[in-house]
């Protein structure tokens, strides 16, 4: 019984192992290049992807190739769901410590998605309704998580979604907003400077090692996120960002 419950979970691991590396090639592949990739033999991943393709989690394309199927779409907007719902005493936490609205967001094709968020208790706050979607070129999260995407694949996206303005001081050239994601990787955090709303502000950062790109932010009135709040904003946002990175690396593991 034990080697069948270690086969079994071996099974599992191969299983959940190729399906992330099929999401990190883009989320279409061949079976050699899975070999390749996994160093598992050809008959293996051929019984495993058989398995999943009979599941619905991956199917056959008419080329040969194996694509990630529609199952994982209900999966994928459940944990999206419960990454929110984990993320929100963490920021409490932002919020208790800075004063403005917390938010954490993620990126979902050409768009950035809020999947929690924490009000300000004061009378003046932002608020964003979770589930929300917006362009990233224009926000603070958007701007993080495009931090640390290829610059090719940052192109491809703003070419599709077009950057409109949402105020004069969006950015909207792909050659100014490629600049202002190398400024952010070299200084740490994102600035929504009145980009996305007149008169708001925004910090970001990254959530590092996030098992999907994950960004948290604060957000407030230009009069009280002001260039000497961010200097002691940014380190209590790194740190949150920290924190909540080891409680998800943790798995919930007892």
């Amino acid at each position: 019984m034990a080697s069948d419950r270690a086969g079994g979970v071996q099974s599992l691991e191969r299983a959940f192992d190729l399906l992330e590396r099929m999401a990190d090639a883009g989320g279409e592949v061949g079976l050699s290049e899975l070999s390749a990739s996994s160093g598992l033999p050809l008959p293996t991943i051929h019984r495993l992807m058989r398995t999943l393709v009979d599941c619905g989690y991956v199917r056959q394309q008419p080329n040969r190739r194996y694509a990630l199927g529609p199952r994982l779409i209900r999966l994928g907007e459940s944990s999206a769901r419960l990454l929110g719902t984990w993320a929100r005493p963490y920021l409490a936490e932002l919020v208790e410590a800075t004063g403005e609205t917390a938010n954490m967001a993620l990126l979902d094709g050409d768009e950035v998605v809020y999947v929690a968020q924490v009000p300000s208790r004061h009378s003046m706050r932002m608020f964003t309704e979770v589930g929300r979607r917006v362009l990233p070129h224009s926000t603070g999260v958007g701007k993080a998580l495009l931090a640390h995407v290829p610059p090719q694949e940052v192109r491809a996206l703003l070419a599709r979604t077009g950057m409109p303005a949402a105020t004069e001081r969006t950015i909207v050239d792909p050659d100014a907003f490629l600049a202002e994601l190398e400024h952010i990787r070299a200084q740490g955090y994102a600035v929504d400077d009145n980009e996305q709303e007149v008169g708001v502000r925004c910090l970001a950062v990254t959530v590092p090692d996030s098992p999907t790109a994950a960004a948290i932010s604060i957000s407030g009135p230009a009069g009280r996120v002001t260039e000497a709040a961010t200097e002691k904003i940014v380190p209590v946002l790194q740190g949150v960002a920290r924190q909540l990175s080891a409680a998800l690396a943790s798995n919930g593991a007892a």
